[in-house]
């Protein structure tokens, strides 16, 4: 029976968060699939996993041979969810920053595409660094500014997908890397005509691991966001 909801979470040594994560979505939203797909990592994120998904947890997992980058893993889990027949796909973090309690309020949502945000009223962020703050709400900022978009939360990653919108955003190849991916996804959904929701959550800075947060990938956006104000429009 296809999954009705896919849940995504592209990994790379989170093998300490692994468990908490499968017990988290499987309080909140019983009967969901974890999609994680896994960049060869050192720590044996996959092989943790995989032992889940042996004792029974609903887990597929999706090995791949190296660091490809944020963008492809989050395509290659989407495509293999929708393929898969999930009717919503969720996107979120491996870290615990998300939290899985949060998802039935995201889903209650009838909007194609739903973004747990910081940056609304009941929003925010906890245990960040005062430079992580402006570099996120920097990031969001600026491409608002470009794209001319109304959400105030653009470069975050917890998002519930409508299936077919996800396939139609899907049907181009995506251009972006690192965090503007986030971004690029979401302008293609508003350009689509899709009905976007911002629902309120409070991001927690992870406990264990390393972020993959970098100057490099932040000032990515600065080059990448701008050319997305044209990309499409042919």
């Amino acid at each position: 029976m296809p999954p009705p909801l896919a849940v995504v979470v592209p990994t790379y040594n989170e093998a300490a968060n692994v468990p908490e994560l499968v017990d988290g979505l499987a309080r909140s939203l019983p009967g969901a699939r974890l999609y994680l797909v896994d960049d060869a990592s050192p720590d044996g994120t996959a092989a943790v996993a995989e032992r889940l998904a042996q004792a029974g947890a609903p887990v597929t997992v999706l090995r791949r041979p190296g660091k490809l980058g944020l963008a492809s893993a989050y395509v290659e889990g989407f495509t293999r969810a929708l393929a898969d027949g999930a009717r919503r796909v969720v996107q979120m973090d491996a870290d615990l920053s998300h939290d899985p309690a949060d998802l039935p309020r995201l889903l209650a949502s009838p909007a194609e595409l739903v973004l747990g945000s910081r940056y609304v009223p009941g929003g925010g962020t906890r245990n960040w660094p005062l430079h992580r703050r402006l570099l996120s709400r920097g990031g969001s900022v600026w491409s608002r500014l470009w794209l001319g978009l109304p959400q105030r939360d653009l470069t975050g990653g917890f998002k519930a997908w409508d299936a077919a919108l996800l396939g139609r955003v899907l049907a181009r190849p995506v251009r972006s890397e690192g965090y503007v991916f986030q971004v690029e996804l979401t302008l293609r959904a508003v350009r689509a005509g899709a009905r976007v929701e911002e629902v309120p959550i409070v991001f927690t800075e992870r406990v264990a691991g390393v972020s993959k947060l970098s100057r490099a990938v932040a000032l990515e956006a600065v080059h990448a966001v701008p050319r997305l104000r044209w990309s499409g429009r042919s």
